[in-house]
């Protein structure tokens, strides 16, 4: 990421820049490009805090089903507690990209996981979007560094990765590329916690980012398992519901561990349990996504939905996600200022 130097700009510039921009609090209006399920789920998001939002996507049934997700989405947000003033009334489905961002104060992609797509789209959004306005991507995993190579002004690009569903999970990770000015940064993350989400502002670029490669960590392994017949899916959503998962709902595998240790705390757990990092416990090569595992997974997950559809799936998460918020303090929803 780039310092103010680095851009042949005093910090004051950077400053009085940043000052011409809307001030992440006062932000009204939200453009969302790409309206599949995160970008759909960042709308419902965005609409539950009071926003204006413009959506687009190029699909051609792109506004019925993003409605259709605020809609299922909606009974929850409103469990939760809406802003002031949010509606589902204040979306608008614009049939160009350029409609969406025209008035935009601040903007989040959410085009699919191709690097090429979203070299092109950021670009198309940098020249669409009022000068000043962030611009920021949904990636799951692509650096910002690779993905604003062709953007004209690359240095209102920034990572804002969100987790499923965006209207419910509070995690955002904030980063910029190399060529992304740290004031953008520093505003996004403003944005989001202004938006009700809780936020990592990350230093460096790491590939996947933080919480991704801690999940990927685990999915590799129970498709190891899987594939060796070791365990069932059933069995291991099983052994992280009813077990770290529970602890890990409350704090981290970190500081999870280090209670693990008794009075001794993480450093007695790291002579006690040290020795273990070199036993065959884990296996971080992900393994062959060969037909046999493929279908295993897929029937696994098709047992054990045991005939609930996915709308029913969805809502159970829903309930879930809300108990666990609300039981353990973190819920986050202060009355809005708007």
């Amino acid at each position: 990421m780039n310092s103010p130097e680095t851009n042949g700009l005093e910090a004051n510039d950077l400053e009085t820049n940043e000052l011409e921009t809307t001030s992440p609090e006062n932000v009204r209006r939200v453009a969302c490009v790409g309206a599949g399920v995160i970008g759909g789920g960042w709308v419902a998001h965005f609409l539950a805090r009071g926003y204006d939002v413009t959506a687009w996507d190029p699909a051609p049934d792109a506004g019925q089903k993003l409605r259709r997700l605020v809609d299922a989405a909606w009974p929850t947000l409103t469990s939760l507690g809406l802003a002031e003033g949010a509606s589902t009334d204040r979306l608008t489905v614009t049939d160009t990209l350029e409609q969406a961002v025209a008035n935009a104060e601040f903007v989040q992609e959410s085009a699919p996981e191709k690097l090429d797509l979203k070299r092109d789209l950021l670009a198309r959004l940098d020249a669409a979007t009022p000068p000043g306005v962030v611009i920021a991507s949904s990636t799951s995993g692509y650096p910002m560094t690779d993905m604003q190579t062709a953007a004209a002004d690359p240095s209102r690009l920034v990572v804002g990765h969100p987790f499923n569903p965006p209207y419910l999970i509070p995690l955002v990770e904030v980063v910029g590329g190399e060529r992304t000015d740290a004031t953008a940064v520093a505003w996004a993350s403003r944005f989001y916690e202004a938006a009700g989400k809780s936020v990592i502002t990350m230093d460096n670029e790491v590939p996947g980012f933080i919480a991704n490669r801690l999940q990927e960590a685990l999915w590799r392994e129970a498709l190891h398992m899987v594939a060796s017949g070791e365990a069932t899916v059933r069995d291991i959503d099983l052994s992280i519901t009813e077990g770290p998962g529970l602890r890990w709902a409350v704090m981290g595998p970190m500081l999870t561990f280090a209670l693990a240790g008794g009075e001794g705390g993480m450093a007695h757990m790291l002579d006690h349990f040290g020795p273990s990092l070199k036993s065959p416990w884990t296996r971080l090569e992900a393994p062959e996504l060969d037909k046999e595992l493929y279908d295993a997974v897929v029937s696994g997950c098709d047992e054990a939905a045991d005939g609930r559809s996915l709308a029913d799936l969805v809502a159970e998460r829903d309930r879930g996600v809300v108990d666990v918020l609300r039981a353990t303090g973190r819920l986050g929803r202060e009355e809005d200022s708007r």
